[in-house]
């Protein structure tokens, strides 16, 4: 396997559960995905091997199965064979409950490729896996950050240790808002958008210096968390420094670069006395007034240059 490629592990019942399907064959156990595209093997079958992708999962819907049906059994036999000794399949998925011919499944179980079945029709697994394969292969990054949804605007707060991270996410969940992960914020590029959410492990915890771990969840109910949310802002605290002259009208247009993709970032000076949860629910209303095309800064400009 090119390890250069993005590759992901799933356990067999994972991907059962996630897509709704029926596992009717364990084979070896896991799957190994490596690509976002799913193959149906009409023109294999019928014996047009050039761009066929071994590592693409097979799809079998009414027209694959009836077209292996209109063959004897050891023709049958012999072009299923062909398909899997191409390389290692990650796994077939038959739709519409098709059953399995006996040939496919002497394959299968010779090569130790896993077999699922659903109810639903060709088209709608297809669109479901092609969307999952999607999101689960999409370009990754993990940074040191929380994530928070603060009036539907996806906050990214970073800053040094002990700085006051947790303790300013803590302020905007007990004023509504949601967590989507603290310490640690698992970001993926899916299209042009970045979404980020919590590793599994640490999913709605957080630690709170004198504290020590909280589960929000539990504390302050579902309405306090949040599975995943498109990251929009970044946030930056930081220590007030004396030397550094910060941006009072906002016009400076700060930005920066995860996955490729250019995120609006402010920096906001920590000291005694300021209320960085205002501030941030401040930043997450000036930023949904920007997206609509409003800008208070450029309006005080044009205000003062029009006198």
């Amino acid at each position: 396997m090119d390890f250069n490629l993005p590759h992901e592990t799933v356990m067999l019942d994972k991907f059962a559960s996630d897509l709704s399907l029926e596992l009717l064959y364990a084979g070896r156990g896991i799957l190994t995905l490596t690509s976002v595209s799913v193959d149906r093997p009409g023109l294999r079958l019928a014996g047009f091997f050039s761009y066929f992708d071994s590592r693409r999962i097979l799809l079998i819907g009414n027209t694959e199965h009836e077209y292996m049906r209109s063959f004897e059994p050891a023709v049958r036999q012999e072009m299923i064979q062909k398909l899997f000794d191409c390389g290692e399949i990650p796994c077939v998925i038959f739709a519409r409950d098709l059953p399995v011919l006996p040939e496919f499944m002497e394959c299968a179980r010779a090569s130790g490729t896993p077999i699922f079945r659903t109810g639903k029709i060709t088209t709608n697994i297809m669109a479901d896996l092609c969307l999952y394969l999607t999101r689960l292969l999409a370009p990754a990054t993990t940074v040191h950050a929380g994530l928070l949804d603060v009036f539907g605007t996806g906050i990214l707060i970073t800053g040094e240790s002990g700085v006051g991270k947790s303790e300013t996410a803590m302020e905007l969940i007990k004023r509504g808002h949601r967590l989507v992960a603290d310490d640690s914020v698992i970001i993926k590029k899916i299209g042009s958008d970045l979404v980020g959410s919590a590793p599994e492990r640490i999913r709605y915890f957080m630690e709170l210096r004198g504290i020590g771990i909280i589960n929000v969840k539990n504390m302050y109910g579902s309405g306090s968390i949040l599975g995943e949310k498109e990251v929009d802002l970044a946030v930056e605290l930081e220590h007030w420094r004396q030397d550094k002259v910060y941006d009072r009208i906002g016009g400076e247009g700060s930005t920066e670069e995860i996955l490729g993709v250019q995120v609006p970032k402010l920096t906001i000076p920590v000291s005694p006395g300021r209320n960085l949860a205002i501030l941030i629910e401040v930043a997450a209303r000036n930023y949904r007034l920007k997206s609509m095309g409003y800008d208070a800064a450029q309006e005080l400009i044009q205000r003062t240059i029009g006198r």
